[in-house]
């Protein structure tokens, strides 16, 4: 069950990348930006703005104020999609598989991984981690990247904002650290929940053994999600942390981790003796 395939991607991973955005996730995050890929059935996404009242909502909307998202198909239909992109990739783009949750579509995550791979195409899955890491390794042979979201450090908090703790998490993140598939890790940074020195702090000394950690990324939150309008968004309003407040934090990562990017843009912020010592 897809829910969309979006091409020209530049935040999915390194270089130009084609992202399949499937349906379903096992968690369920305050601040989800993709609220539509939750459910696993198809549902319709309304824009009332679009709306022309033409009446003739049972024979399909013609103005785009009534989209179905989610839509069933096959593998080979998707690869064969991402094949029309396969001259813009280069040396570092690829597909990259999202969601929703990829490992909660396993056998067909793995099937997409398996034939791109097979057209020569690099690979990436985007994941919450909340999985058994029987089912993770096999995923691994046929995946060139592996970016994790670590959202919050605090099990409890964690447990509060996504309605399940993170220990499986972190397990997983432990168990990943010992392979050789170049990791990602990624934190949504949401104000008043995640974006304090402390949980940073405690997330990159975490991750700073890890051999195989491409970088460490922060997400600065965005209200995408709540422009999405589905059966029962009832959505909160969150914000990002201010400019202030994300530089201290990027300097706290800084401390333990070489390579930090925001937003998939490469930080470069220079840690010296006064920065040390804030």
């Amino acid at each position: 069950m897809v829910s969309n395939i979006q091409r020209a991607s530049l935040h999915d991973g390194p270089g130009l990348r084609t992202t399949i955005f499937l349906k379903g996730c096992n968690l369920s995050c305050a601040w989800c930006h993709n609220p539509e890929t939750i459910d696993f059935a198809p549902e319709h996404l309304l824009y009332p703005e679009k709306c022309i009242n033409c009446g003739k909502c049972d024979e399909g909307c013609f103005s785009g104020a009534r989209v179905l998202c989610g839509r069933n198909m096959t593998a080979e239909d998707v690869v064969k999609e991402t094949l029309l992109d396969k001259d813009y990739y280069q040396k570092e783009g690829g597909i990259t598989i999202s969601g929703g949750e990829p490992l909660c579509q396993m056998d067909f995550t793995i099937d997409v991984l398996k034939l791109a791979k097979e057209n020569g195409i690099n690979t990436a899955i985007e994941t919450n981690l909340y999985s058994q890491f029987k089912k993770i390794e096999r995923i691994l042979p046929f995946t060139d990247i592996v970016m994790a979201d670590l959202k919050i450090f605090d099990s409890d908090k964690h447990k509060e904002y996504t309605k399940s703790d993170n220990r499986l998490i972190l397990e997983n993140l432990l168990k990943l650290s010992k392979t050789d598939i170049p990791l990602i890790v990624r934190t949504p940074l949401i104000q008043g929940i995640n974006d304090s020195i402390d949980e940073i702090s405690d997330i990159t000394i975490f991750l700073s053994t890890f051999n195989n950690l491409l970088y460490y990324e922060f997400l600065p939150y965005h209200a995408l999600g709540l422009s999405k309008n589905i059966k029962d968004n009832k959505q909160d309003r969150f914000y990002p942390p201010d400019k202030e407040q994300l530089e201290l934090l990027t300097v706290t990562a800084k401390r333990n981790i070489e390579n930090i990017y925001i937003s998939n843009v490469k930080s470069e912020v220079k840690i010296n003796a006064q920065t040390i010592a804030i």
